[in-house]
């Protein structure tokens, strides 16, 4: 008969409801791309070691020996990469010198890999292959953009960022005023964040590549002919219809995410009034993490049957 004390095995099942309790509260984001995941991956994760009961936690972003998941939280990180990140996570001795080396190649991938290397005596490329073999971490060069704003400002925007000019996103802005520097690169800023949100192909209409002008002009017709309408009727909507299309591909035509309700040539126009003088987006520039990689497409059902026979 129990005189109500708790038995001993009764604590540590209530302390690790509790854990779980709290882990939970704080962890609602990594729990939704666990679901996201388990509905493309076996387990919803890639490797045995990376799944955490009840659900494997989700990172953002890492500096030195601290890491972020999705939710804010924040982890000190014991394991760095099997002991191979010796640096931390995006050394800033690491970081800065890649992304600032390149200011004198121009926007050319060849002329920025042979420019020598801040004060190593090497080439950009031959640093690059010290820096794998002392850090242990693949790294390479795939791109490189130019931009400059000459009688104006340079603003730029990077999105969850691990470092400084380092993240998923990056964006930069060239803008073209006599105005208020301050005030520009202000403004400059909210264009790059709009610009990372929205990856406009364009600055304005004439800007356009023609050839995807046409392409969606044939598209648009052929659906206005498909639809039984008559070829000036079909004609009106294909006008319309692009009108909408550069609403959504050209920067100058697009809603500003900021508020929402602003067309971005007219938050052009306020930025100059607020400036004091005329505002001209002359360029900007977008990159993303992984964007033009070529990746091999796979039947997973035809790779099972095949190993099943």
């Amino acid at each position: 008969m129990s005189d109500g004390t708790p038995s001993p095995s009764a604590a540590p099942a209530t302390a690790a409801e509790d854990y779980l309790a709290r882990f939970q509260a704080r962890t609602p984001g990594s729990r939704a791309l666990y679901d996201q995941a388990r509905r493309v991956t076996p387990g919803g994760i890639s490797h045995n070691h990376r799944y955490h009961a009840p659900y494997p936690i989700y990172f953002t972003r890492a500096k030195g020996p601290r890491i972020w998941d999705v939710d804010g939280n924040e982890y000190l990180d014991l394991w760095m990469a099997h002991y191979d990140a010796i640096l931390g996570h995006a050394p800033d001795a690491v970081v800065g010198k890649l992304t600032d080396g390149g200011a004198d190649a121009g926007g050319d991938l060849d002329a920025l890999t042979s420019a020598d290397y801040p004060g190593s005596g090497r080439s950009v490329a031959d640093e690059l292959t010290e820096m794998i073999a002392t850090i242990g971490e693949n790294m390479g060069l795939r791109r490189a953009a130019s931009l400059s704003a000459e009688g104006g400002v340079l603003a730029s925007y990077t999105h969850a960022a691990a470092a400084p000019g380092l993240g998923k996103i990056g964006v930069l802005v060239a803008l073209k005023s006599d105005g208020d520097a301050e005030k520009l690169t202000a403004f400059g800023k909210q264009l790059a964040m709009h610009i990372a949100a929205t990856n406009p192909q364009s600055v304005a209409v004439a800007d356009l590549d023609q050839a995807v002008v046409e392409r969606e002009r044939e598209v648009l017709k052929e659906q206005a002919i498909e639809s039984g309408k008559p070829p000036e009727i079909a004609e009106k909507m294909v006008e319309g219809r692009l009108r909408k299309f550069y609403e959504e591909v050209v920067l100058l035509e697009q809603t500003f995410v900021i508020d929402n309700e602003t067309k971005i040539s007219k938050a052009v126009e306020a930025a100059a009034a607020d400036a004091g003088a005329p505002v001209e987006v002359t360029g900007f520039v977008r990159f993303a993490l992984g964007e033009g990689i070529e990746r091999e497409e796979s039947d997973f059902a035809s790779e099972v049957a095949e190993m099943t026979g």
